[in-house]
């Protein structure tokens, strides 16, 4: 039986950890509204749910001891992260409420960026390939990892909603300092770039 006990909240407390893809949804409800984020965190959401099956299958494995998949894996993320960051801070000399880089904030490339940020982070197959298998019940193997799964989904669809939240509380009260929260982010996303590029790869068992 899985220990559910202790499953949730420490892995609500991961889908709450402060990341690239949280940043999104924060902006994104800044800039678009709660519902706006949601949608487009659903290219988050579908990303993880191939990730998760990967893990399952033990693909996960091999990222996890490869010193040189992960790797890979890390600089494409990186890159992207720091490009995304760049250009963040970029259109924040000219953003307006639904507007960057001179066009407009589509739900088409918000969602887009969730997609491309959760798959070219290792982190998440860390999580689904390290952290689930804690939990998984072999005599249930791939039922307890569908559950696992489907959990981790709902809960990360719950801090989705929570950061969007914040996001536009956050642009209600200071609508005038939406160019600095954009170079904040900026920075920001630019940050988890650099120490995803020099964090090191994991141990092999």
């Amino acid at each position: 039986m899985i220990d559910w006990i202790i499953f949730l909240p420490a892995c609500f407390a991961l889908n709450l950890a402060f990341g690239p893809n949280n940043l999104l949804a924060l902006m994104h409800g800044a800039r678009g509204g709660v519902g706006f984020s949601q949608c487009a965190a659903l290219g988050r959401l579908i990303i993880f749910v191939p990730m998760i099956a990967v893990s399952a299958l033990g693909l996960g494995f091999v990222l996890t001891t490869s010193a040189l998949v992960f790797t890979i894996v890390k600089v494409i993320g990186a890159a992207y992260l720091i490009w995304l960051g760049v250009s963040l801070w970029r259109s924040s000399t000219s953003i307006e409420l639904g507007v960057t880089d001179g066009r407009q904030l589509t739900l088409r490339r918000a969602f887009r960026s969730e997609a491309v940020v959760a798959l070219s982070n290792p982190k998440a197959i860390l999580i689904f390939a390290a952290f689930f298998p804690q939990f998984v019940v072999v005599d249930a193997y791939w039922q307890s990892y569908a559950m696992l799964g489907a959990a981790f989904i709902g809960m990360e669809a719950i801090a989705i909603c929570i950061y969007a939240l914040i996001g536009r509380f956050a642009s209600k009260f200071a609508a005038g300092k939406l160019p600095l929260m954009q170079r904040a982010s900026g920075l920001t996303m630019g940050l988890f770039g650099l120490l995803l590029l020099v964090s090191p790869s994991p141990s092999r068992p």
